[in-house]
């Protein structure tokens, strides 16, 4: 009949042959509502990679618990009861120490005794993983511009996850490493809008650890220790202008870093290899991935934390004489076991940088002692009169240098 339907005409419809067999018109459409299924998943799913990725280069938080694991694992820990008992040894070892520091700098130090206090090593990973973070966020959201950038898609802000995973563990380690090793701090905010003082941290876990291997008196040791910290609380707040000059410096030391990302990442793994291979013949692999503008301002922050160090070492030992028996038994065997440390040790202090503090302490203690042994007290207070009596780097190497450029007045 002429109204019917046309032979093929539900074929072609269903998409099917008179065989049953698929025709190629419906092949090319299933391909192509698959394939813009498929596309639509894939920009679905490199939208929420970006954000994942946007969120920071390091999972702050996870970095945190791998440290506290480690820490919690390590030998010598103590519980809370221990812990709590030793705050009042602390306490009373600052009553001595902030008035003997006062008269040898013939500076006041009021509050500090109020803000110190003993640290777990859980306490001292969650201290400075928010000191670590604060820092990095000077500089994330322009590495993160430069990682992951609007519309990067889902291989390069699946690269930025792998990369953060990664970084995340390697902070974690090193956090933990050097939880298992810090004995006490000076917690100050540098890199911070807000100007309120530090606290003294005394990690009595480690102390007491390093005192048994040292095989030294504990007590005794433990007021050693907060000689150290309590002049690094001297020098900040006995003058004011410090803490503004070193994070002004460390900012920008920071954000040109930061915009040199790209040009390493070209050229990073090269530069990272070489780098490393001559940190074994003795250099700074830090260094190595730097401009020479940037090796520059980093030596100039170095020798001031040279200095910071130096003074504390220094001033321990002196102030040591008047308030800790067998000073002189701490400090060799301290000192000794600083240049002797095991192979695996070295290594690790190496490639996380915390050679550069150990240096910072022999090189800044023997600059302070030779300015000392010259200029006398004078000479000291000469150190913190302002910016332009810091030591540059090549007065670090030859104190002679900083006695003849600055004027000691008496």
């Amino acid at each position: 009949m002429s109204g019917g339907p046309k032979p093929g005409a539900d074929r072609r419809r269903t998409g099917r042959t008179g065989d049953g067999r698929w025709s190629r018109s419906a092949f090319v459409t299933v391909g192509f509502l698959a394939g813009a299924a498929l596309g639509a998943a894939m920009t679905v799913l490199g939208k929420t990679a970006e954000r994942s990725a946007r969120r920071g280069l390091i999972d702050w938080a996870a970095a945190e618990r791998l440290a506290a694991v480690r820490v919690r694992n390590g030998a010598g820990t103590l519980d809370r009861h221990e812990l709590e008992r030793a705050a009042p040894i602390y306490a009373a070892a600052m009553t001595e120490i902030v008035p003997a520091l006062s008269r040898a700098l013939e500076t006041e130090l009021p509050g500090i005794v109020e803000r110190s206090g003993v640290a777990s090593r859980g306490e001292w990973v969650h201290a400075n993983v928010a000191t670590f973070a604060k820092l990095m966020s000077k500089v994330e959201g322009q590495l993160l511009e430069q990682s992951v950038p609007p519309g990067a898609g889902l291989v390069r802000a699946g690269m930025a996850i792998v990369n953060r995973m990664v970084t995340t563990r390697q902070i974690g380690y090193l956090l933990g490493f050097m939880g298992l090793h810090v004995l006490g701090q000076y917690d100050l905010a540098l890199i911070s809008a807000e100007s309120s003082p530090g606290r003294l941290l005394f990690v009595d876990e480690n102390i007491r650890r390093t005192a048994a291997i040292l095989d030294v008196p504990l007590n005794p040791f433990r007021t050693w220790i907060a000689l150290h910290e309590t002049t690094h609380a001297f020098e900040f707040e006995a003058h004011p202008w410090l803490r503004p000059y070193l994070s002004e410096r460390l900012e920008r030391q920071m954000s040109s870093l930061s915009t040199s990302v790209s040009a390493m990442s070209r050229d990073g793994l090269t530069r990272l290899g070489g780098a490393l291979r001559r940190a074994t013949a003795g250099e700074n692999w830090m260094e190595g991935l730097m401009t020479p503008e940037q090796r520059r301002e980093f030596r100039e922050i170095q020798a001031v934390m040279s200095l910071l160090e130096g003074f504390g070492d220094y001033m321990m030992d002196e102030v040591g004489r008047e308030l800790v028996p067998d000073v002189e038994l701490i400090s060799e065997r301290f000192h000794a076991r600083r240049e002797n440390r095991g192979g695996l040790e070295r290594a690790m202090m190496r490639l996380t940088g915390m050679d550069l503090k150990m240096e910072q302490y022999r090189k800044g203690e023997q600059f302070v002692a030779a300015v000392a042994r010259v200029g006398g007290p004078a000479a000291l207070r000469a150190l913190w009169i302002g910016p332009e009596n810091l030591p540059t780097p090549e007065d670090i190497d030859s104190p002679s240098r900083w006695l003849a450029r600055v004027p000691l007045v008496s």
